[in-house]
Protein backbone atom coordinates (compact mmCIF):
# COMPACT_ATOMS: atom_id res chain seq x y z
CA UNK A 1 0.00 0.00 0.00
CA UNK A 2 1.12 3.70 -0.28
CA UNK A 3 -0.09 6.96 -0.36
CA UNK A 4 -0.97 8.95 -3.65
CA UNK A 5 2.15 10.36 -4.51
CA UNK A 6 4.35 8.90 -2.27
CA UNK A 7 7.44 6.76 -2.77
CA UNK A 8 8.17 3.09 -1.74
CA UNK A 9 11.90 1.67 -1.24
CA UNK A 10 11.53 -1.64 -3.26
CA UNK A 11 13.61 -5.02 -4.14
CA UNK A 12 15.58 -4.20 -7.38
CA UNK A 13 13.62 -4.83 -10.60
CA UNK A 14 14.36 -5.85 -14.23
CA UNK A 15 11.99 -2.27 -14.80
CA UNK A 16 14.80 -0.65 -13.07
CA UNK A 17 17.52 -1.68 -15.93
CA UNK A 18 15.54 -1.62 -19.10
CA UNK A 19 12.42 -1.14 -20.58
CA UNK A 20 9.83 -2.81 -22.37
CA UNK A 21 11.59 -1.79 -25.62
CA UNK A 22 14.84 -3.41 -24.81
CA UNK A 23 13.60 -6.83 -23.18
CA UNK A 24 11.56 -7.20 -26.52
CA UNK A 25 14.33 -6.84 -28.01
CA UNK A 26 17.17 -9.04 -26.59
CA UNK A 27 13.45 -11.80 -26.32
CA UNK A 28 13.33 -11.47 -30.33
CA UNK A 29 17.19 -12.13 -30.62
CA UNK A 30 16.95 -14.99 -27.91
CA UNK A 31 13.71 -16.09 -30.66
CA UNK A 32 16.42 -15.92 -33.62
CA UNK A 33 18.57 -18.31 -31.48
CA UNK A 34 16.32 -20.95 -30.62
CA UNK A 35 15.29 -20.99 -34.25
CA UNK A 36 18.82 -22.12 -35.04
CA UNK A 37 18.77 -19.15 -37.44
CA UNK A 38 22.46 -17.89 -37.40
CA UNK A 39 22.39 -14.13 -37.93
CA UNK A 40 24.36 -12.26 -41.11
CA UNK A 41 26.62 -9.61 -40.47
CA UNK A 42 24.56 -6.66 -40.53
CA UNK A 43 21.43 -7.52 -38.93
CA UNK A 44 19.59 -5.39 -36.49
CA UNK A 45 17.36 -7.06 -34.23
CA UNK A 46 15.04 -4.56 -32.51
CA UNK A 47 11.88 -3.36 -31.86
CA UNK A 48 9.78 -0.55 -32.15
CA UNK A 49 7.01 1.34 -30.28
CA UNK A 50 4.11 0.05 -33.10
CA UNK A 51 3.36 2.83 -35.30
CA UNK A 52 -0.95 2.04 -34.87
CA UNK A 53 -1.65 0.85 -31.13
CA UNK A 54 -4.78 -1.22 -32.96
CA UNK A 55 -2.68 -4.06 -34.00
CA UNK A 56 -0.26 -4.35 -30.87
CA UNK A 57 1.85 -2.43 -28.71
CA UNK A 58 5.87 -2.89 -30.30
CA UNK A 59 6.79 -3.88 -33.25
CA UNK A 60 9.40 -4.79 -35.66
CA UNK A 61 10.62 -5.73 -39.07
CA UNK A 62 14.06 -7.59 -38.24
CA UNK A 63 12.14 -10.97 -39.49
CA UNK A 64 12.23 -8.84 -43.31
CA UNK A 65 15.79 -7.59 -42.60
CA UNK A 66 17.19 -10.98 -41.57
CA UNK A 67 15.15 -12.36 -44.67
CA UNK A 68 16.61 -10.26 -47.60
CA UNK A 69 20.45 -11.10 -46.28
CA UNK A 70 19.73 -14.61 -46.38
CA UNK A 71 17.60 -14.52 -49.47
CA UNK A 72 14.61 -16.15 -47.90
CA UNK A 73 10.76 -15.39 -47.46
CA UNK A 74 10.16 -13.02 -45.27
CA UNK A 75 6.83 -13.92 -43.67
CA UNK A 76 7.43 -17.41 -43.62
CA UNK A 77 10.70 -16.78 -41.56
CA UNK A 78 8.43 -14.08 -39.60
CA UNK A 79 5.99 -17.22 -38.49
CA UNK A 80 9.19 -19.35 -36.83
CA UNK A 81 10.66 -16.42 -34.91
CA UNK A 82 6.82 -15.98 -33.98
CA UNK A 83 6.45 -19.61 -32.84
CA UNK A 84 9.91 -19.66 -31.19
CA UNK A 85 9.68 -16.58 -29.30
CA UNK A 86 9.22 -16.83 -25.28
CA UNK A 87 6.58 -14.19 -24.35
CA UNK A 88 6.54 -15.49 -20.92
CA UNK A 89 5.59 -12.90 -17.98
CA UNK A 90 6.03 -10.08 -21.05
CA UNK A 91 3.22 -10.32 -23.59
CA UNK A 92 1.17 -12.56 -25.69
CA UNK A 93 2.51 -14.54 -28.58
CA UNK A 94 3.60 -11.94 -31.53
CA UNK A 95 1.43 -11.68 -34.51
CA UNK A 96 2.83 -12.03 -38.25
CA UNK A 97 1.25 -9.39 -40.33
CA UNK A 98 2.12 -8.37 -44.25
CA UNK A 99 5.19 -9.23 -45.80
CA UNK A 100 6.74 -10.19 -42.20
CA UNK A 101 6.09 -7.29 -39.61
CA UNK A 102 6.39 -8.89 -36.10
CA UNK A 103 3.39 -7.26 -33.87
CA UNK A 104 3.79 -7.85 -30.20
CA UNK A 105 0.75 -6.87 -27.45
CA UNK A 106 1.86 -6.70 -24.00
CA UNK A 107 -0.33 -8.81 -21.24
CA UNK A 108 -2.48 -6.77 -18.88
CA UNK A 109 -0.67 -8.64 -16.27
CA UNK A 110 2.49 -7.32 -17.09
CA UNK A 111 1.16 -3.76 -17.36
CA UNK A 112 -0.29 -3.87 -13.65
CA UNK A 113 2.53 -5.26 -12.00
CA UNK A 114 4.79 -2.89 -14.09
CA UNK A 115 2.58 -0.11 -13.26
CA UNK A 116 2.77 -0.60 -9.33
CA UNK A 117 6.78 -0.99 -9.20
CA UNK A 118 7.04 2.33 -11.24
CA UNK A 119 4.59 4.10 -8.89
CA UNK A 120 7.12 2.47 -6.16
CA UNK A 121 10.38 3.70 -8.18
CA UNK A 122 11.54 7.10 -6.76
CA UNK A 123 12.60 7.30 -10.92
CA UNK A 124 9.46 6.18 -12.23
CA UNK A 125 10.84 3.24 -13.75
CA UNK A 126 13.43 5.24 -15.86
CA UNK A 127 16.33 2.73 -16.28
CA UNK A 128 20.11 4.47 -15.54
CA UNK A 129 22.81 4.79 -17.98
CA UNK A 130 24.71 1.56 -18.64
CA UNK A 131 28.20 3.30 -17.73
CA UNK A 132 27.69 6.55 -16.13
CA UNK A 133 30.20 8.97 -17.68
CA UNK A 134 31.52 12.54 -16.67
CA UNK A 135 29.91 14.97 -19.46
CA UNK A 136 30.55 18.39 -19.96
CA UNK A 137 27.61 20.42 -21.21
CA UNK A 138 28.76 24.27 -22.82
CA UNK A 139 25.65 26.01 -23.72
CA UNK A 140 24.05 29.70 -23.53
CA UNK A 141 27.37 31.91 -23.33
CA UNK A 142 26.11 35.24 -23.84
CA UNK A 143 28.86 38.10 -23.71
CA UNK A 144 29.67 40.90 -21.44
CA UNK A 145 28.33 44.06 -21.86
CA UNK A 146 25.31 42.80 -23.59
CA UNK A 147 21.60 42.01 -22.89
CA UNK A 148 20.91 38.29 -23.54
CA UNK A 149 18.13 38.07 -26.13
CA UNK A 150 16.34 35.80 -28.39
CA UNK A 151 18.78 34.22 -30.34
CA UNK A 152 20.19 32.47 -26.30
CA UNK A 153 16.46 31.01 -26.21
CA UNK A 154 17.69 27.59 -28.22
CA UNK A 155 21.40 26.95 -26.42
CA UNK A 156 20.06 27.57 -23.06
CA UNK A 157 16.73 25.83 -23.13
CA UNK A 158 18.20 23.01 -24.74
CA UNK A 159 21.02 22.86 -23.22
CA UNK A 160 19.62 23.12 -19.29
CA UNK A 161 17.09 20.30 -20.63
CA UNK A 162 19.67 17.93 -21.92
CA UNK A 163 22.18 18.25 -18.74
CA UNK A 164 19.12 17.80 -16.73
CA UNK A 165 18.42 14.25 -18.59
CA UNK A 166 21.81 13.36 -18.32
CA UNK A 167 21.96 13.75 -14.84
CA UNK A 168 18.37 11.88 -14.13
CA UNK A 169 20.05 9.04 -16.04
CA UNK A 170 22.91 8.72 -13.50
CA UNK A 171 25.77 10.57 -15.64
CA UNK A 172 28.35 13.36 -13.45
CA UNK A 173 27.22 16.10 -15.32
CA UNK A 174 29.32 19.72 -15.64
CA UNK A 175 27.32 22.74 -16.55
CA UNK A 176 29.59 25.47 -17.82
CA UNK A 177 28.77 28.69 -19.38
CA UNK A 178 31.85 29.53 -21.79
CA UNK A 179 30.48 33.41 -21.98
CA UNK A 180 32.42 36.10 -24.25
CA UNK A 181 34.03 37.78 -21.50
CA UNK A 182 37.27 38.60 -23.99
CA UNK A 183 37.84 40.73 -27.40
CA UNK A 184 38.06 43.90 -29.50
CA UNK A 185 34.93 45.01 -28.33
CA UNK A 186 36.68 46.05 -24.97
CA UNK A 187 38.80 48.38 -26.84
CA UNK A 188 36.06 50.21 -27.59
CA UNK A 189 33.69 50.03 -24.18
CA UNK A 190 36.72 50.85 -21.97
CA UNK A 191 37.05 53.67 -24.32
CA UNK A 192 33.86 54.85 -23.89
CA UNK A 193 33.72 54.17 -20.21
CA UNK A 194 36.72 56.77 -20.06
CA UNK A 195 35.09 59.52 -22.11
CA UNK A 196 31.04 59.43 -21.99
CA UNK A 197 29.48 56.97 -20.08
CA UNK A 198 26.50 58.18 -17.96
CA UNK A 199 27.54 56.98 -14.31
CA UNK A 200 23.86 57.43 -13.14
CA UNK A 201 22.50 55.01 -16.20
CA UNK A 202 24.89 52.69 -15.36
CA UNK A 203 23.73 52.36 -11.81
CA UNK A 204 19.90 51.97 -12.43
CA UNK A 205 20.43 49.81 -15.79
CA UNK A 206 24.17 48.62 -16.10
CA UNK A 207 23.94 46.22 -19.30
CA UNK A 208 21.65 48.88 -21.29
CA UNK A 209 23.74 51.80 -20.26
CA UNK A 210 27.07 49.45 -21.33
CA UNK A 211 25.48 48.73 -24.77
CA UNK A 212 24.68 52.44 -25.63
CA UNK A 213 27.96 53.23 -25.10
CA UNK A 214 29.53 50.42 -27.16
CA UNK A 215 27.26 51.66 -30.11
CA UNK A 216 27.92 55.03 -29.59
CA UNK A 217 31.78 54.64 -29.86
CA UNK A 218 31.06 52.13 -33.06
CA UNK A 219 29.28 54.43 -35.01
CA UNK A 220 31.53 56.79 -34.28
CA UNK A 221 34.67 54.90 -34.73
CA UNK A 222 33.89 53.90 -38.15
CA UNK A 223 33.86 57.57 -39.64
CA UNK A 224 36.59 58.90 -37.06
CA UNK A 225 39.92 57.02 -37.52
CA UNK A 226 41.38 58.93 -34.41
CA UNK A 227 38.61 57.15 -32.22
CA UNK A 228 39.29 53.52 -34.15
CA UNK A 229 42.86 54.20 -32.89
CA UNK A 230 42.22 55.41 -29.10
CA UNK A 231 40.12 51.98 -28.65
CA UNK A 232 42.93 50.07 -30.37
CA UNK A 233 45.35 51.33 -27.80
CA UNK A 234 42.74 50.81 -24.92
CA UNK A 235 42.72 47.26 -25.92
CA UNK A 236 46.18 46.68 -26.26
CA UNK A 237 46.33 48.34 -22.70
CA UNK A 238 43.95 45.71 -21.44
CA UNK A 239 45.96 42.72 -23.11
CA UNK A 240 49.34 43.89 -21.38
CA UNK A 241 47.11 44.54 -18.17
CA UNK A 242 47.05 47.72 -17.64
CA UNK A 243 45.58 48.47 -14.39
CA UNK A 244 43.02 50.58 -14.76
CA UNK A 245 41.60 48.58 -17.53
CA UNK A 246 41.44 45.86 -15.89
CA UNK A 247 39.73 47.20 -13.46
CA UNK A 248 36.86 48.96 -15.66
CA UNK A 249 36.80 45.13 -17.54
CA UNK A 250 36.38 43.38 -13.89
CA UNK A 251 33.33 45.61 -13.76
CA UNK A 252 32.20 44.78 -16.86
CA UNK A 253 32.13 41.55 -16.09
CA UNK A 254 30.43 41.54 -12.71
CA UNK A 255 27.79 44.03 -14.08
CA UNK A 256 27.15 41.26 -16.26
CA UNK A 257 27.34 38.73 -14.40
CA UNK A 258 24.82 40.22 -11.69
CA UNK A 259 22.46 40.34 -14.57
CA UNK A 260 22.80 36.91 -15.71
CA UNK A 261 22.46 35.31 -12.24
CA UNK A 262 18.78 37.55 -12.39
CA UNK A 263 17.89 36.10 -15.62
CA UNK A 264 19.08 32.41 -15.49
CA UNK A 265 17.47 32.44 -11.86
CA UNK A 266 13.98 33.22 -13.21
CA UNK A 267 14.58 30.48 -15.56
CA UNK A 268 15.52 28.50 -12.73
CA UNK A 269 18.48 27.48 -14.76
CA UNK A 270 21.68 27.45 -13.19
CA UNK A 271 25.92 26.06 -14.13
CA UNK A 272 28.59 24.73 -12.45
CA UNK A 273 31.31 27.18 -13.99
CA UNK A 274 31.19 30.52 -15.88
CA UNK A 275 34.75 29.96 -17.22
CA UNK A 276 34.70 32.73 -20.19
CA UNK A 277 37.43 33.02 -22.76
CA UNK A 278 39.31 35.06 -20.27
CA UNK A 279 40.43 32.09 -18.36
CA UNK A 280 42.49 30.75 -21.03
CA UNK A 281 44.39 33.72 -22.30
CA UNK A 282 47.77 32.13 -20.39
CA UNK A 283 47.07 28.97 -21.99
CA UNK A 284 46.94 30.20 -25.88
CA UNK A 285 50.71 31.23 -26.65
CA UNK A 286 52.06 27.86 -25.16
CA UNK A 287 49.00 25.91 -26.81
CA UNK A 288 50.26 27.32 -30.34
CA UNK A 289 53.72 26.91 -29.77
CA UNK A 290 53.07 23.17 -28.79
CA UNK A 291 51.10 22.31 -31.61
CA UNK A 292 54.18 23.67 -33.87
CA UNK A 293 56.59 21.81 -32.12
CA UNK A 294 54.40 18.52 -32.59
CA UNK A 295 53.49 19.40 -36.62
CA UNK A 296 49.87 19.55 -35.60
CA UNK A 297 50.11 23.44 -36.89
CA UNK A 298 52.27 24.82 -39.39
CA UNK A 299 52.82 28.81 -40.26
CA UNK A 300 51.64 30.39 -43.27
CA UNK A 301 52.16 33.85 -44.53
CA UNK A 302 53.37 34.85 -40.90
CA UNK A 303 49.60 33.06 -39.01
CA UNK A 304 49.73 29.65 -37.48
CA UNK A 305 47.28 27.46 -39.06
CA UNK A 306 45.88 23.70 -39.18
CA UNK A 307 45.07 21.94 -42.02
CA UNK A 308 44.18 18.94 -43.76
CA UNK A 309 46.31 15.89 -42.61
CA UNK A 310 45.39 14.02 -45.85
CA UNK A 311 43.86 11.22 -43.84
CA UNK A 312 39.81 11.77 -44.70
CA UNK A 313 38.48 11.79 -48.16
CA UNK A 314 38.11 15.61 -49.46
CA UNK A 315 34.28 15.90 -49.04
CA UNK A 316 34.63 14.39 -45.61
CA UNK A 317 37.41 16.98 -44.45
CA UNK A 318 36.72 19.87 -42.52
CA UNK A 319 39.73 21.61 -43.67
CA UNK A 320 39.60 21.41 -47.30
CA UNK A 321 36.89 23.39 -49.28
CA UNK A 322 35.76 22.88 -52.92
CA UNK A 323 35.91 25.95 -54.94
CA UNK A 324 36.51 26.38 -58.83
CA UNK A 325 36.72 23.07 -59.87
CA UNK A 326 39.12 21.99 -56.89
CA UNK A 327 39.71 21.06 -53.77
CA UNK A 328 41.66 24.18 -51.49
CA UNK A 329 42.98 24.42 -48.29
CA UNK A 330 40.08 25.98 -45.78
CA UNK A 331 43.16 26.30 -42.91
CA UNK A 332 41.84 26.68 -39.24
CA UNK A 333 43.42 30.15 -37.74
CA UNK A 334 44.64 29.85 -33.92
CA UNK A 335 47.52 33.00 -34.38
CA UNK A 336 47.17 35.60 -37.07
CA UNK A 337 50.46 37.23 -38.49
CA UNK A 338 50.21 40.07 -35.89
CA UNK A 339 50.05 37.91 -32.56
CA UNK A 340 46.62 38.06 -32.02
CA UNK A 341 44.57 34.37 -30.87
CA UNK A 342 41.23 33.54 -32.01
CA UNK A 343 38.23 32.00 -31.12
CA UNK A 344 39.62 28.35 -32.72
CA UNK A 345 42.72 28.95 -30.04
CA UNK A 346 40.72 29.33 -27.24
CA UNK A 347 38.49 26.26 -27.74
CA UNK A 348 41.04 24.24 -28.16
CA UNK A 349 42.38 25.73 -25.28
CA UNK A 350 39.28 24.84 -22.98
CA UNK A 351 39.57 21.34 -24.81
CA UNK A 352 42.29 20.77 -22.86
CA UNK A 353 41.34 21.75 -19.88
CA UNK A 354 37.86 20.03 -19.50
CA UNK A 355 39.84 16.61 -20.78
CA UNK A 356 42.80 17.39 -18.18
CA UNK A 357 41.04 19.35 -15.34
CA UNK A 358 37.67 17.84 -14.99
CA UNK A 359 38.45 14.24 -16.89
CA UNK A 360 35.38 14.52 -19.10
CA UNK A 361 34.41 11.94 -21.27
CA UNK A 362 32.15 13.81 -23.32
CA UNK A 363 31.88 17.87 -24.14
CA UNK A 364 28.29 18.66 -25.54
CA UNK A 365 28.26 22.09 -27.23
CA UNK A 366 25.00 23.36 -27.31
CA UNK A 367 25.46 25.99 -30.56
CA UNK A 368 23.71 26.82 -33.31
CA UNK A 369 23.71 25.55 -37.11
CA UNK A 370 25.97 27.99 -38.46
CA UNK A 371 29.09 27.16 -36.61
CA UNK A 372 29.54 23.58 -37.84
CA UNK A 373 32.38 23.98 -39.78
CA UNK A 374 34.35 25.61 -36.65
CA UNK A 375 33.16 22.58 -34.38
CA UNK A 376 34.08 19.88 -36.96
CA UNK A 377 37.86 21.28 -37.85
CA UNK A 378 37.95 22.31 -33.66
CA UNK A 379 36.90 18.26 -33.03
CA UNK A 380 39.54 16.91 -35.85
CA UNK A 381 42.39 19.22 -34.30
CA UNK A 382 41.76 18.25 -31.03
CA UNK A 383 41.74 14.43 -32.06
CA UNK A 384 45.25 14.84 -33.64
CA UNK A 385 46.33 16.03 -30.30
CA UNK A 386 45.64 13.33 -28.89
CA UNK A 387 41.92 13.59 -27.10
CA UNK A 388 39.59 10.47 -27.11
CA UNK A 389 36.99 12.26 -25.70
CA UNK A 390 33.85 12.31 -27.66
CA UNK A 391 32.57 15.75 -28.76
CA UNK A 392 28.91 16.18 -29.81
CA UNK A 393 27.94 19.77 -31.95
CA UNK A 394 24.47 20.19 -31.07
CA UNK A 395 23.19 22.55 -33.08
CA UNK A 396 20.22 23.83 -33.68
CA UNK A 397 18.27 26.14 -36.27
CA UNK A 398 16.99 29.84 -36.05
CA UNK A 399 13.57 31.10 -34.29
CA UNK A 400 11.69 33.36 -36.93
CA UNK A 401 9.24 36.37 -36.18
CA UNK A 402 5.36 35.64 -37.42
CA UNK A 403 5.98 36.59 -40.70
CA UNK A 404 8.78 34.05 -40.95
CA UNK A 405 12.08 36.18 -41.20
CA UNK A 406 14.50 36.49 -38.50
CA UNK A 407 12.62 37.81 -35.15
CA UNK A 408 13.83 41.33 -34.62
CA UNK A 409 12.37 44.39 -32.57
CA UNK A 410 11.03 47.14 -35.33
CA UNK A 411 14.14 48.68 -35.85
CA UNK A 412 15.98 45.38 -36.78
CA UNK A 413 17.62 44.68 -33.29
CA UNK A 414 17.72 41.36 -31.44
CA UNK A 415 14.48 40.64 -29.46
CA UNK A 416 15.65 41.05 -25.57
CA UNK A 417 15.46 37.86 -23.94
CA UNK A 418 14.57 39.19 -20.71
CA UNK A 419 11.52 41.12 -22.47
CA UNK A 420 10.48 38.19 -24.01
CA UNK A 421 10.00 36.58 -20.52
CA UNK A 422 8.07 39.58 -19.20
CA UNK A 423 6.01 39.76 -22.18
CA UNK A 424 4.90 35.97 -22.03
CA UNK A 425 3.96 36.46 -17.90
CA UNK A 426 2.05 39.56 -18.60
CA UNK A 427 0.20 37.89 -21.37
CA UNK A 428 0.08 34.89 -19.34
CA UNK A 429 -1.23 37.10 -16.28
CA UNK A 430 -4.39 38.53 -18.30
CA UNK A 431 -5.78 35.11 -18.49
CA UNK A 432 -5.28 34.36 -15.26
CA UNK A 433 -6.34 37.23 -13.82
CA UNK A 434 -10.23 36.35 -15.07
CA UNK A 435 -9.80 32.90 -12.65
CA UNK A 436 -11.88 33.31 -9.10
CA UNK A 437 -10.68 31.83 -6.02
CA UNK A 438 -7.12 33.17 -6.65
CA UNK A 439 -4.96 36.09 -4.39
CA UNK A 440 -3.48 38.55 -6.09
CA UNK A 441 -0.22 36.65 -5.03
CA UNK A 442 -0.98 33.66 -6.08
CA UNK A 443 -2.12 35.10 -9.35
CA UNK A 444 1.53 36.34 -9.94
CA UNK A 445 2.84 33.13 -9.03
CA UNK A 446 0.86 31.40 -11.48
CA UNK A 447 1.14 33.94 -14.25
CA UNK A 448 5.40 33.49 -14.01
CA UNK A 449 5.03 29.52 -13.99
CA UNK A 450 2.59 29.57 -17.42
CA UNK A 451 4.54 32.75 -18.87
CA UNK A 452 7.73 30.67 -18.71
CA UNK A 453 6.56 27.55 -19.13
CA UNK A 454 4.96 28.56 -22.45
CA UNK A 455 8.07 30.25 -23.92
CA UNK A 456 10.68 27.00 -22.77
CA UNK A 457 7.85 24.24 -23.72
CA UNK A 458 7.56 26.44 -27.55
CA UNK A 459 11.30 25.91 -27.83
CA UNK A 460 11.58 22.35 -26.52
CA UNK A 461 8.63 20.73 -28.47
CA UNK A 462 10.23 21.77 -31.62
CA UNK A 463 13.08 19.91 -33.50
CA UNK A 464 16.03 21.51 -32.82
CA UNK A 465 17.19 21.42 -36.17
CA UNK A 466 13.98 23.16 -37.43
CA UNK A 467 13.42 26.88 -37.96
CA UNK A 468 10.05 27.61 -35.86
CA UNK A 469 7.82 30.74 -35.90
CA UNK A 470 7.25 32.23 -32.78
CA UNK A 471 3.62 32.88 -31.96
CA UNK A 472 2.49 34.47 -28.68
CA UNK A 473 -1.16 32.62 -29.22
CA UNK A 474 -0.20 29.34 -29.79
CA UNK A 475 2.55 28.89 -26.75
CA UNK A 476 0.01 30.26 -24.02
CA UNK A 477 -3.26 28.50 -25.38
CA UNK A 478 -4.93 25.95 -23.41
CA UNK A 479 -5.55 23.37 -26.76
CA UNK A 480 -2.84 21.40 -28.82
CA UNK A 481 0.84 20.79 -27.93
CA UNK A 482 1.52 23.79 -24.99
CA UNK A 483 2.76 24.12 -22.12
CA UNK A 484 -0.47 25.42 -20.74
CA UNK A 485 -2.37 22.20 -22.09
CA UNK A 486 -0.19 19.93 -19.75
CA UNK A 487 -0.17 21.92 -17.15
CA UNK A 488 -3.14 21.83 -17.12
CA UNK A 489 -3.60 18.29 -17.32
CA UNK A 490 -1.36 17.51 -14.27
CA UNK A 491 -3.80 20.17 -12.39
CA UNK A 492 -6.50 18.59 -13.55
CA UNK A 493 -4.68 14.75 -11.98
CA UNK A 494 -4.20 16.34 -9.17
CA UNK A 495 -8.06 18.26 -8.42
CA UNK A 496 -8.72 14.66 -7.84
CA UNK A 497 -7.04 13.62 -5.00
CA UNK A 498 -7.96 17.05 -3.88
CA UNK A 499 -11.90 16.55 -3.62
CA UNK A 500 -11.48 12.96 -1.27
CA UNK A 501 -11.88 13.49 1.85
CA UNK A 502 -8.47 13.02 3.86
CA UNK A 503 -5.26 11.11 2.61
CA UNK A 504 -6.08 8.26 0.11
CA UNK A 505 -4.29 4.95 0.44
CA UNK A 506 -3.71 3.20 -2.85
CA UNK A 507 -3.33 -0.28 -2.97
CA UNK A 508 -1.13 -2.51 -5.59
CA UNK A 509 -4.45 -3.87 -6.38
CA UNK A 510 -4.44 -2.92 -10.23
CA UNK A 511 -6.76 -4.67 -12.92
CA UNK A 512 -7.02 -2.79 -15.84
CA UNK A 513 -10.18 -3.75 -17.79
CA UNK A 514 -11.31 -0.43 -19.84
CA UNK A 515 -9.27 0.53 -23.40
CA UNK A 516 -8.75 3.38 -21.93
CA UNK A 517 -6.96 2.38 -18.84
CA UNK A 518 -4.65 0.11 -21.12
CA UNK A 519 -3.82 2.56 -23.04
CA UNK A 520 -2.91 5.28 -20.18
CA UNK A 521 -1.15 2.82 -18.34
CA UNK A 522 1.20 1.75 -21.58
CA UNK A 523 1.99 5.38 -22.41
CA UNK A 524 3.12 5.94 -18.56
CA UNK A 525 5.09 3.22 -18.76
CA UNK A 526 7.07 4.14 -21.69
CA UNK A 527 8.54 7.62 -19.89
CA UNK A 528 12.06 5.48 -19.58
CA UNK A 529 11.83 4.96 -23.58
CA UNK A 530 11.45 8.66 -24.48
CA UNK A 531 14.12 10.06 -21.69
CA UNK A 532 17.09 7.69 -23.16
CA UNK A 533 15.62 8.39 -26.57
CA UNK A 534 15.98 12.32 -25.99
CA UNK A 535 19.93 11.50 -24.97
CA UNK A 536 20.10 9.16 -28.20
CA UNK A 537 19.94 12.31 -30.85
CA UNK A 538 19.94 15.00 -28.46
CA UNK A 539 16.24 16.28 -28.77
CA UNK A 540 13.91 17.24 -25.99
CA UNK A 541 11.07 17.45 -28.53
CA UNK A 542 11.15 13.82 -28.18
CA UNK A 543 10.17 13.83 -24.66
CA UNK A 544 7.82 17.06 -24.96
CA UNK A 545 5.98 14.64 -27.75
CA UNK A 546 5.62 11.90 -25.46
CA UNK A 547 4.61 14.63 -22.73
CA UNK A 548 1.80 15.42 -24.96
CA UNK A 549 0.64 12.31 -26.18
CA UNK A 550 0.47 11.18 -22.14
CA UNK A 551 -1.65 14.29 -21.40
CA UNK A 552 -4.15 13.73 -24.43
CA UNK A 553 -4.23 9.50 -23.47
CA UNK A 554 -5.16 10.60 -19.27
CA UNK A 555 -7.54 13.13 -20.67
CA UNK A 556 -9.28 10.34 -23.18
CA UNK A 557 -9.37 8.25 -20.26
CA UNK A 558 -10.55 10.64 -17.55
CA UNK A 559 -13.30 10.99 -20.48
CA UNK A 560 -13.98 7.55 -20.69
CA UNK A 561 -13.50 6.21 -17.02
CA UNK A 562 -15.06 8.12 -14.03
CA UNK A 563 -12.62 7.76 -11.12
CA UNK A 564 -14.47 9.22 -8.00
CA UNK A 565 -17.79 7.10 -8.91
CA UNK A 566 -16.12 4.17 -9.47
CA UNK A 567 -15.88 1.38 -6.48
CA UNK A 568 -13.08 -1.41 -5.19
CA UNK A 569 -10.71 -1.96 -7.48
CA UNK A 570 -11.69 -0.17 -10.43
CA UNK A 571 -11.65 2.41 -7.90
CA UNK A 572 -7.97 2.00 -6.56
CA UNK A 573 -6.75 1.16 -10.39
CA UNK A 574 -7.67 4.48 -11.76
CA UNK A 575 -6.56 6.90 -9.17
CA UNK A 576 -3.05 4.89 -9.27
CA UNK A 577 -3.20 5.77 -13.13
CA UNK A 578 -4.02 9.49 -11.92
CA UNK A 579 -1.43 9.46 -9.56
CA UNK A 580 0.99 8.03 -11.34
CA UNK A 581 0.05 10.50 -14.70
CA UNK A 582 0.58 13.64 -12.48
CA UNK A 583 4.04 12.06 -11.05
CA UNK A 584 5.66 11.83 -14.73
CA UNK A 585 3.73 15.07 -15.80
CA UNK A 586 5.75 16.82 -13.32
CA UNK A 587 8.88 14.53 -13.69
CA UNK A 588 8.76 14.97 -17.41
CA UNK A 589 8.36 18.86 -17.20
CA UNK A 590 10.69 19.23 -14.70
CA UNK A 591 13.10 17.45 -16.96
CA UNK A 592 12.78 20.29 -19.51
CA UNK A 593 13.39 22.82 -16.90
CA UNK A 594 9.46 23.84 -16.72
CA UNK A 595 7.61 24.18 -13.17
CA UNK A 596 3.95 22.98 -12.27
CA UNK A 597 1.68 24.39 -10.40
CA UNK A 598 -1.13 22.76 -8.15
CA UNK A 599 -3.70 25.43 -9.05
CA UNK A 600 -4.19 26.91 -12.53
Amino acid sequence: MHEAGSVLECQPLLFRMSTFRKLLSQRLQAAFAAANITLPEGAVIDVTNASDSRFGDYQSNAAMTVAKLLKTNPRQLATTIADTFDGTGLCQKPEVAGPGFLNFRLTNETLASTLNAHVADAHLGVPRAEQAKTIVVDFSAPNVAKPMHVGHIRSTFIGDSLARLARYVGHHVITDNHIGDWGTQFGMIIHGWKTRMDKEALKKDPIHELVRVYKDVNAEGKVNEAVREMCKTELVKLQQGDAENLEIWKECVKLTLDQLHDVYGKLDISFDHYLGESFYNDALGPLVEDMLAQKQAQVSEGAVCVFSDGTKKPEQDPFLIFKDGEWTALPLIIRKADGGFLYGTTDLATVDYRVNEWKAEEVWYVVGAPQQLHFRQLFDASRRRGHQTRMEHIAFGSILGPDGKMFKTRSGESVGLLEVIEEAVERAATVVAEREGFTDEEKSEVAEIIGIAAVKYAELSQHRMTDYKFSWDKMLSLQGNTAPYLINAYVRTRSIFRKLDGAVTLTDDVVLTEDAERALAMKLLQFGEAVHDVLEDFRPNLLAQYLYDLASAFHGFFEACPVLRSEGVTRNTRLVLCDATSRVLKEGLGLLGIKTTERM
